[in-house]
């Protein structure tokens, strides 16, 4: 794979991004300089087994290092700056990002020791960055974050707009988008816009975040027991909403989870969390208050194992445990690939004999994501010649294109690309030029990319059908079998229960270890092969299930 560009064309591609939600990381290239907007990360999905997160794959920036002037960053939710330290491993880029995206990060940095070394600067929508040959500007948008930004990258061919994530709220909870800016830039001419496609199958306007603060508070006016609300840490404007009905209904908050902590720290200090002094109180101190005097706010809406909120489910929390009288709020919706886990804590909650709230029809979560009208509505601001639609799976990106045709955007200036493709674009033409690799890169504790196809095939072997171990001790030189055969298993069937199945397999695998030796260049590979041979098709023949087969043979000067 490799691409071509000529001296006068600009190329855009994706990172990560496209084709899926998460790991956003986009880049503009002229000449001898790219500029990277975002770097995040995507969660995984439930055949990723064991897997924390999916990053993509650096080795563009790592390649092209000096060519690269920094990372733009357009907000701060994890699909956006959650690879930063990933990428600062093997790339020490410049980052560029608003207050609160730079405070979370440097709370990342700080976690994996990289904050030292870092080169952090703070922007806003009046920054304007200027490189030998590319300018950055950027404008304030709409998100359930704060200080959500588009950019736009001015280069020798035209003005190329990267959204961000985005919605038209016109009652929003923080600042308003900046129409003008975004109007001004369509009337000045804008080469390419690169637009958010997530919600691309929601045919209306999403909800205004002012709706759900009056429905929280119409929510928790009616409660009179103590309130348990989730919801994302990083939803800065909700937590707000939250505090502000905790103060009015006459509720200190106290609050559980690490990155909740750390986002409440960081929004009291960035002042987009407001409360009279002595509503946030210490968890050792919920004893001296009655039950319908408390809000605990917390992480775990997404069903997250040892999050908060499933650590009080489940009854594992130093300092709250479920009881009568309570209401859990859950103020988000699960994303892609949460959805079981999410509602197996309602279950669990709910069977503690607690009141859960959560779902659209009450009104408590919207979507910081624009619906097809929202989309329509940028696409007329922006005017793009071209239009490439990002951060969505394919089916969203698809949807996008249809909107952009409809509002008045050639066919052939839509561009639905792949992770790795990159558009060449020059003020009056643009062609795919190629493609480099773009691959999804698993990190699986501490290791990054260690974890590949092979490994994750056998996980999901291993969590289907289970593990058999068959131990021997074979002696080479005389070609006899001292101990065993063995049969171990974990996964795969109770042995207790499976004594004649058991038995059976030991004198299978007992002739087939002692044909095996009769050949003059018997080793332990060939035993081993002998073994998965005989005893795969037996196993499969009387359960029909294909474990994974681990054969064990010792030698006497290994006993």
């Amino acid at each position: 794979m490799s691409y071509t560009l000529k001296s006068e064309e600009v190329g855009v591609f994706a990172i990560g991004g496209l084709g899926e939600i998460g790991k956003n990381t986009y880049g503009i290239e002229y000449q001898d300089e790219i500029i990277i907007v975002d770097a995040g990360i995507k969660f995984p999905e439930d055949d990723l087994l064991g897997i924390d997160y999916v990053i993509p794959d650096y080795s563009y920036i790592v390649e092209n290092i000096d060519r690269v002037k920094g990372v733009l960053i357009t907000h701060g939710h994890e699909d956006h700056i959650g690879g930063i330290p990933f990428l600062l491993k093997q790339a020490n880029v410049p980052i560029y990002a608003g207050p609160l995206a730079l405070a979370l990060i440097r709370g990342k940095l700080e976690e994996h020791g990289l904050l030292r070394d870092a080169k952090l600067y703070e922007i806003n929508q009046n920054t304007e960055l200027t490189f030998k040959n590319l300018k950055a500007t950027f404008f304030r948008t709409t998100h359930s974050i704060p200080e959500p930004l588009g950019i736009v990258i001015h280069t020798p061919q035209g003005k190329i707009v990267c959204t961000g994530d985005f919605k038209f709220d016109f009652t929003p909870v923080g600042e308003p988008a900046d129409l003008h800016r975004m109007a001004a830039l369509g009337e000045e001419g804008v080469l390419a816009l690169l637009s958010d496609s997530t919600n691309a199958e929601v045919p209306t306007f999403t909800n205004s975040e002012k709706v759900v603060g009056q429905s929280i508070l119409k929510i928790i006016e009616g409660i009179k027991g103590r309130i348990i609300f989730a919801s994302f840490a990083s939803n800065i404007f909700r937590l707000q909403q939250a505090t502000d009905a905790a103060v009015k209904t006459g509720r200190k908050i106290a609050v559980f989870g690490r990155s909740m902590e750390k986002a409440i720290a960081n929004g009291i200090e960035l002042g987009y969390i407001k409360a009279p002094k002595g509503t946030f109180i210490d968890s050792n101190d919920l004893k001296n208050y009655q039950a319908d005097e408390i809000l605990i706010m917390c992480t775990g809406s997404q069903g997250e194992p040892m999050a908060a909120l499933s650590r009080i489910a489940n009854g594992m929390h130093r300092h709250v445990q479920l009881q009568p009288g309570d209401t859990v709020i859950f103020s988000s919706s699960p994303i892609p690939g949460n959805t079981t886990s999410v509602n197996r804590l309602i279950n669990i909650i709910s069977e503690a004999g607690v009141d859960v709230i959560h779902g659209k029809i009450n009104n408590i979560h919207t979507s910081g994501h624009g619906g097809q009208q929202e989309q329509k509505l940028m696409l007329r601001l922006i005017k793009p010649k071209y239009f490439m639609p990002v951060h969505g799976e394919y089916r969203m990106q698809k949807v996008h294109a249809g909107l952009a045709m409809d509002t008045g955007i050639p066919k052939e200036n839509i561009f639905i690309m792949n992770n790795g493709d990159v558009l060449a674009l020059t003020a009056n033409s643009a062609r795919i030029a190629g493609s480099f690799n773009a691959q999804d890169i698993y990190v699986d504790g501490n290791r990054i990319g260690e974890i590949g196809a092979a490994v994750l095939r056998d996980r999901k072997d291993l969590s289907e059908d289970g593990v058999v171990l068959a131990v021997a001790t074979v002696d080479f030189k005389s070609k006899m079998i001292l101990a065993g055969p063995d049969i171990l298993s974990r996964g795969f069937i109770y042995m207790r229960e499976s004594g004649d199945l058991i038995r059976q397999s030991q004198r299978l695998l007992f002739n087939a270890i002692r044909i095996a030796l009769k050949n003059k260049d018997a080793s332990i590979q060939s035993v081993n092969g002998a073994i998965v041979n005989a005893l795969r098709p037996f196993l499969y023949e009387n359960t029909e299930r294909e474990p994974i087969i681990i054969p064990m043979i010792l030698t006497p000067d290994e006993e």
